[in-house]
C-alpha cells in the first residue's frame, strides 16, 4: 500500500450512487496497488488505492456495510450501489481508499505495489515502482 511519507492533501470523494461521501483530511498523493488474491477477488483486479490515514469522515454511514475480511483488516462498501469504499487496518484504523473515488488529479503518482508475488502473469504495470512481496509487507507492518 502507499506510504504516509508522501505529500498529503484533503480530498473529497463519493460512491457511485452518491449516498456515501468521503472527506480524507490527509490523503496521500501516492497510489499503490495490491495484487493479493483477496483484493483481486474483491474487485476483479488489483486494488488501486491511496493511503488516507485515520483522519477520514464518511457521510451516509447508514449506507456503509463492513466486511471482516481477515484478522487484521476489514473492507467497507456502499450497501446501496456496491462501491468499494475502503480497506481498513483494524489495529491502527488506517484507511486505504480506492483512488477512483476521488476526482482525477495530475498530483497522483503510482509509487508502489504489494503482494507482487501473488500478481498473476496475465498483467503487469510498466511503471517503475517499489515492489514488495507478501512476506516483506508483513515484516514491515510487524516492525511498526
Amino acid at each position: 500500500m502507499s506510504s504516509e511519507t508522501g505529500n498529503t492533501v484533503e480530498r473529497k470523494g463519493h460512491c457511485l450512487c452518491g449516498k456515501v461521501t468521503i472527506t480524507a483530511k490527509r490523503a496521500s498523493n501516492e497510489v499503490g496497488a495490491c495484487h493479493c488474491k483477496m483484493c483481486r477477488r474483491w474487485g476483479g483486479g488489483p486494488f488501486m488505492e491511496i493511503d488516507c490515514g485515520t483522519d477520514i469522515i464518511f457521510n451516509g454511514e447508514d449506507s456503509i456495510s463492513v466486511f471482516d475480511s481477515s484478522e487484521w483488516a476489514e473492507r467497507g462498501f456502499c450497501r446501496n450501489c456496491g462501491t468499494h469504499l475502503f480497506y481498513r487496518i483494524k489495529q491502527s484504523q488506517q484507511h486505504m481508499v480506492p483512488v477512483g473515488l476521488f476526482e482525477d488529479s495530475a498530483e497522483f503518482e503510482f509509487k508502489g505495489q504489494v503482494f507482487i508475488d501473488e500478481r498473476p502473469e496475465y498483467y503487469a504495470f510498466a511503471n517503475k515502482t517499489k515492489d514488495y512481496t507478501g512476506e516483506e509487507i508483513f515484516k514491515m507492518f510487524a516492525s511498526s
